[in-house]
C-alpha cells in the first residue's frame, strides 16, 4: 500500500547536508514535497534532523532545507522528511519536480 502523500520523482540533485557542525555532499536520488532519497557518506540514524541544501543547476540560490527528518538508513542511502518548509522554499521545490516531470515526458514520447 502505498504511503506516500507528495508525487515523487526520480532526480540527480547535488546537495550539501549538514548535521551538527559537519557539512557533506550528497546526491538525491528522488524527491518530493515531503521528503527525499539521499545517497551520501553522512552516516545517520532515524529520527536525527540535518539541514539539506540542494543545489538546482541554473538557479542562482540554494533550496534550503533547514528541517529535515531522517526517517530510515540503509548502507550510504537514507530518506528523510521535510518538516516546516517555508512557502517559498515549497513553491521552488514544487518548480523543480514539475520540470523533473515535465523532463521525463517528453523522453516518453
Amino acid at each position: 500500500m502505498e504511503r506516500r502523500r507528495h508525487r515523487r520523482v526520480p532526480t540527480q540533485v547535488t546537495g550539501l547536508l549538514r548535521a551538527n557542525s559537519h557539512e557533506v555532499e550528497g546526491e538525491t536520488r528522488d524527491l518530493s514535497l515531503g521528503g527525499a532519497r539521499i545517497e551520501s557518506s553522512l552516516v545517520v540514524e532515524p529520527g536525527r534532523r540535518i539541514a539539506v541544501k540542494l543545489i538546482i543547476p541554473g538557479d542562482d540560490l540554494p533550496i534550503l532545507i533547514e528541517q529535515a527528518q531522517v526517517q530510515w538508513a540503509v548502507d550510504h542511502t537514507f530518506g528523510v522528511r521535510f518538516i516546516d518548509l517555508p512557502q517559498q522554499e515549497l513553491d521552488e521545490l514544487e518548480q523543480v519536480i514539475d520540470e523533473s516531470i515535465a523532463l521525463d515526458k517528453g523522453t516518453e514520447s
